[in-house]
């Protein structure tokens, strides 16, 4: 039996930065116009410090202007307002982004409230996500923007398919629900207290797994042919056990990947499936951001 396509996310993520510097390059020379994007880092997180030294460098390489501002993990929810009003306030920068998590004494709810909608390049305001919601052009999450690039480069049309959604999160579940919708899917989100979990998934034309649980979706909860994204990450001690001694690692996704790979007509490898368009997305949405509130077209 043939085993499902595999999606290529870094390979697809390489040609869309291609894509952003080549229209940033554009920007500069037809507009005078470089985008920009500030990230805020709170505290000593080292995936935290890992992700926003991996978008400053990917921001430089595209032609954009980059700001990093790391403060120390005690920096007070005020302080932290107070950068978060500068940037929104400078015109040199085009998209604000606060790395989460931050630390217990500073509301995340605060935080994105305190961002300017036009500059929100994660999607994360009230007022993104109800743009939408409500079929407005908004600033949408990277990573569920990702998932959407990629399943119309695999399925191509996606009008009057059956998609089910494994997590409803802000940040993936339910804006991946409305991009579904947006794209006339008929869509289904599915959580932790749905009935019957397995069955719900088996209807699915277009599965998306993101519910932070290792190898959850299993092959007999797959409808044969259907295209599986896999958005889960969970990181797992190396099989091998030197290395696993030398702390060295495997990441795992939501999906069961071998099996689940016999029965799916495409899927998303974890690692290089879906992580690599996240910050690719994050960069289209800092362009974009430049461009609207510049009144370019």
């Amino acid at each position: 039996m043939a085993l499902g396509k595999l999606i290529d996310g870094k390979a697809f993520a390489a040609d869309l930065r291609a894509k952003v510097a080549a229209e940033v390059a554009r920007l500069k020379a037809q507009h005078g116009l470089t985008p920009g994007l500030a990230v805020v880092l709170v505290g000593e997180d080292p995936a935290s410090q890992v992700y926003v030294r991996n978008k400053g460098e990917q921001t430089e390489a595209a032609g954009m202007y980059s700001e990093t501002h790391r403060l120390p993990a005690e920096t007070t929810q005020e302080a932290l307002l107070e950068v978060v009003a500068k940037l929104n306030a400078d015109p040199k920068i085009h998209g604000v982004l606060v790395q989460f998590p931050v630390p217990a004494h500073i509301n995340q709810t605060d935080v994105v409230a305190a961002l300017s909608p036009d500059k929100d390049v994660d999607g994360l305001t009230v007022t993104n996500a109800g743009r939408l919601a409500s079929g407005l052009p908004a600033l949408t999450p990277c990573t569920p923007l990702g998932c959407m690039m990629l399943l119309k480069d695999v399925v191509g049309d996606l009008k009057g398919k059956n998609a089910v959604v494994i997590g409803r999160s802000n940040l993936m579940g339910k804006p991946m629900a409305q991009m579904l919708l947006a794209a006339d899917c008929t869509v289904t989100i599915a959580h932790s207290r749905s009935q019957d979990l397995p069955s719900i998934v088996r209807r699915a034309d277009i599965v998306v797994a993101a519910v932070g649980r290792a190898e959850m979706v299993k092959a007999d909860w797959i409808k044969p042919g259907a295209v599986v994204i896999d958005v889960g990450i969970t990181r797992f001690p190396a099989r091998d056990p030197e290395a696993a001694a030398a702390g060295k690692t495997r990441l795992v996704g939501d999906v069961a990947f071998d099996e689940v790979r016999e029965v799916a007509g495409a899927i998303t490898p974890v690692p290089g499936g879906v992580g690599p368009m996240t910050i690719a997305c994050l960069l289209a949405n800092t362009v974009t951001a430049a461009k609207r509130l510049s009144g370019i077209e």
